[in-house]
């Protein structure tokens, strides 16, 4: 019989994860829905924050879309402000005439910049991938690599827009380069932010 008050193992989290739907229930959908946001929100944030960036690179690189494509995080920086991502010409991944696939180029840019905000910027705030453009250079060959940066210029001006603003939409540009540094394509991403509704 699991005991009322265990300090640690999986009996007391299922005690309290029973509590809290039961609570939800009780207190109708809005508290049902602001659990389930919170609980899918706190794990996310367990696994992009400090420590858990080698977490997040290991499950990122076993995600199936990634790992059929080729592309591989290199590294992830603690406070999630850089991350490398980089994807090797394979005989799978090529395309017709033998060069990179436009679309895993494309994929290529994901959704770091979205992951990186929401881990930077904390619980407070909403974000979310808006839109995406892609111009191609040159074609693509060997390994690819794409580095994206957060700098605390740009964290700031986004805490400080939404002080007056009800949302805001910062772009952020990516280049995805070959071995010889050569840029093959920009990608422009424009995200949604917005600060989070009093409960």
């Amino acid at each position: 019989m699991l005991s009322s008050k265990p300090s640690t193992g999986a009996g007391w989290r299922f005690l309290r994860s029973r509590d809290l739907i039961q609570d939800c229930e009780r207190h109708g959908p809005r508290r049902a829905r602001r659990f389930t946001k919170g609980m899918t929100r706190n794990v996310l944030l367990k696994l992009l924050g400090g420590s858990g960036a080698h977490a997040l690179r290991r499950w990122i690189n076993l995600w199936p879309p990634f790992l059929g494509a080729g592309i591989r995080v290199k590294r992830i920086a603690p406070d999630m402000k850089a991350v490398d991502v980089e994807m090797k010409l394979r005989w799978w991944n090529a395309n017709y005439v033998g060069t990179h696939f436009g679309g895993s180029l494309f994929a290529i840019t994901g959704a770091f910049y979205m992951l990186m905000l929401m881990a930077t910027l904390g619980r407070d705030y909403i974000v979310w991938d808006k839109a995406a453009s892609i111009r191609y250079r040159k074609p693509g060959r060997g390994t690819v690599r794409a580095e994206f940066r957060l700098t605390d210029a740009q964290l700031d001006d986004i805490r400080e827009k939404l002080k007056s603003l009800p949302k805001y939409e910062p772009t952020f540009k990516v280049e995805v380069k070959d071995e010889q540094g050569t840029v093959i394509a920009e990608v422009e991403k424009l995200l949604y932010v917005r600060k989070q509704e009093a409960e």
